[in-house]
């Protein structure tokens, strides 16, 4: 029965479904409840939350579900928990952007103390509110963490784009990885090579995963219905990671014209891009990314770039203005068809277990 898989039992879901988890804001926790009282895995990217905001998040879904859920952090890359970005650096990129800021009536923008939250405080947070689920990416969490997420029966989720980061993960001790192939919206999560060179289809890279590590596989990317689903899991993998899909409902955070956007023919037209975060990210091919790709070399990395159009976004979502806002979307956008989350999951339960009988399993 697909329904009951080694991550269904490790997690006490009813399905092996995970709703992927979205950073920036775009998280909300009505779509992690309703991910998890329908019977699977609610997620909520917390990167961009300090302390506080993290321990609120985890109050504020254990007021309302019972049921287990993810919180997801970034490992830092680099120098991305405190770059290196001078003054002059800054005045220059805040010049290139200064047009979009004018447009959308925004001040320009001034150097702030910290362009994101500390990881060290962002750890210690999700360590103390202990979620079922640690799930993180761009890396693998210092030794010491991983112990104490032991400690604390909290299970560990790392993301790979490739065998050998999936290899990495296991080796380390992490519990379960998400082998995220590059269909995916959002960020490219690599952290053993540059991304750019770790481009594997999911349905390539799950068999392999699944073939080189003894943990639980999850996959993840172009993945937007039961057809999907059925799929990964007679590759080999134990559960499947949605993100688009989740993205889309009503309960997401996302902005109303981002998630029309993910139901329109655009949604057809993704590409990866750096403009939007520093980091290489699908979105929806929109004005600012067609703009600014040609400064892409020059654009400074995450997670600078990323709080430099954080303001212009955040202007623009007010503004309904699709065209100068990041659009994450996977490439299984046109398989949409819900915008409520209960209502997903239950077409997702439905059309795989149609697909699992109509293949004998």
């Amino acid at each position: 029965m697909w329904k009951t898989t080694e991550v269904t039992r490790r997690l006490g879901l009813t399905v092996p479904i995970v709703q992927g988890p979205f950073g920036g804001g775009i998280s909300s926790v009505d779509l992690v409840v309703a991910v998890g009282e329908s019977g699977g895995l609610g997620s909520f990217g917390v990167h961009h939350l300090d302390g506080k905001g993290i321990r609120e998040v985890a109050g504020a879904i254990r007021a309302r579900s019972a049921r287990p859920f993810a919180l997801n952090l970034w490992v830092p890359l680099g120098d991305s928990d405190d770059p290196r970005f001078d003054e002059d650096a800054f005045a220059r990129n805040a010049a290139l952007l200064q047009p979009y800021f004018n447009e959308l009536g925004l001040e320009p923008p001034r150097r702030p103390q910290r362009f994101a939250p500390p990881y060290a405080e962002q750890v210690e947070a999700v360590l103390a509110v202990r979620p079922a689920v640690l799930s993180f990416v761009f890396g693998i969490p210092a030794p010491e963490i991983l112990q104490r997420c032991r400690e604390l029966d909290i299970v560990t989720v790392g993301a790979a784009t490739t065998v050998a980061e999936a290899v990495a993960l296991e080796q380390a001790g992490v519990d379960m990885v998400v082998a995220s192939g590059f269909e995916a919206g959002g960020h490219r999560v690599s952290f053993l090579q540059a991304p750019d060179a770790a481009l594997s289809g999911t349905f390539a890279l799950v068999p392999q995963v699944a073939d080189a590590v003894r943990i639980p596989v999850i996959a993840a990317g172009g993945i937007g219905d039961g057809r999907g689903i059925a799929a990964a899991l007679a590759l080999g993998a134990q559960a499947v990671q949605i993100g688009t899909a989740f993205l889309a409902c009503r309960e997401s955070n996302a902005n109303p014209a981002h998630r029309e956007m993910l139901f329109s023919e655009r949604a057809r037209e993704t590409a990866l891009t750096r403009v939007f975060s520093g980091r290489l990210a699908r979105g929806i091919r929109n004005r600012l990314m067609d703009e600014l790709e040609p400064h892409s070399a020059q654009l400074p990395s995450y997670p600078v770039q990323n709080w430099f159009t954080g303001i212009m976004k955040k202007a623009a979502g007010a503004q309904q203005r699709a065209d100068l806002m990041s659009l994450w979307c996977g490439q299984a956008a046109p398989l949409l068809t819900q915008r409520d989350a209960r209502s997903l999951m239950a077409t997702l339960v439905e059309e795989t277990s149609r697909v699992s009988r109509q293949l004998g399993g």
